[in-house]
């Protein structure tokens, strides 16, 4: 998911997302082990948007303490 996308999401949806995140990283995992080659990509993304996640929902916790 781009940055884009992820700012138009208010903050509550965007930790529901990083809540979902463990159960999702958990059946990549299973995929990869099991051989599936689209696995190791899909996890390298999931990583990567819930960094973007974090980062956005920091900043936006910054701003309001200003």
């Amino acid at each position: 998911m781009k940055a884009s996308k992820i700012r138009e999401l208010d903050s509550t949806e965007i930790r529901k997302q990083l809540g979902e995140g463990p159960e999702k990283a958990f059946r990549l995992r299973l995929q990869h082990q099991m051989g599936q080659t689209e696995a190791l990509k899909n996890m390298r993304e999931m990583r990567k948007d819930r960094a973007r996640m974090l980062t956005i929902l920091s900043e936006r916790e910054s701003a309001d303490k200003k």
